[in-house]
Formats: structure tokens, sequence, C-alpha cells
């Protein structure tokens, strides 16, 4: 699940973010993991975001979820990922902690199963990873 902005990978700051789009690698993923169900959401909207964690973190194993800069602002995300059954593994693309200082504190952390940050889109294998080996 991706947040906001993350509809423009490959095309947004490609210095930071890579050349490839979610889409592109989306495929890569799933090849890799042929006996998991991985499903992809991407929405600008912090509640939207909300509701799509509602409605499948009761019966998902796992949910891999690059807030976007709602990482650094949003109590209701932390919330939300508080309220579900299925661990939540936080990602970032870039390893916010060489980047701007507001970036380095998230709001979600503490509610996540755990933080993967710094490995481009490889940062989504290794949360998956975490999910299965969980």
């Amino acid at each position: 699940m991706n947040g906001p902005n993350l509809n423009l990978l490959g095309v947004r700051e490609p210095g930071i973010y890579g050349s490839s789009s979610f889409e592109q690698y989306l495929p890569t993923l799933q090849a890799r993991y042929p006996d998991v169900e991985i499903d992809y959401y991407q929405s600008n909207v912090e509640g939207e975001l909300i509701n799509k964690m509602q409605e499948v973190g009761f019966a998902v194993d796992g949910i891999v979820l690059n807030a976007g800069a709602y990482t650094h602002t949003s109590i209701a995300l932390h919330d939300c990922i508080r309220s579900l059954k299925a661990p939540v593994v936080e990602v970032h693309i870039s390893n916010v902690h060489q980047r701007e200082e507001f970036r380095h504190h998230s709001m979600i952390s503490a509610a996540c199963l755990g933080v993967i940050c710094g490995f481009g889109l490889d940062s989504y294998r290794l949360a998956v990873e975490a999910i299965i080996n969980q």
C-alpha cells in the first residue's frame, strides 16, 4: 500500500526514488512469491488509506505500507494500524535518516511490526519477507 505522491514513482525525483514505477516493479515481486497473493493499492488521500487498511486488515496476513509524507504527520494512520489484526511493515524507498530532519521521525513506526528503509524498491521485498517469516 502506497501513500501520497508514490503514484509518481519513476517520474518523481529519480535520483532519490529510482526510475521505475511501482506498477513496473509489482510483477517482479509477485513472480518472486508465486504462492503469496500480493495486491496493490495507492492513494494520495489519508482517509482512503485508512479505509483500505480497515477493509483488508482483518483478512490478510500482513500489510506493507509506504505512507509517504503521512509517515511523519498521521496519528490517524498510527491509530488505524494499532486496530488491525494484520501486522504492518513500514517501508521507505530512500533512507529517510539521510534526508531532511523532518523525515527522521515517524508517527507510525511504534504501531508497526518493523521498519525498512533505504533499499529502493527492494524495501518492499524485504517487507514481504518479514511478513512471511514472522
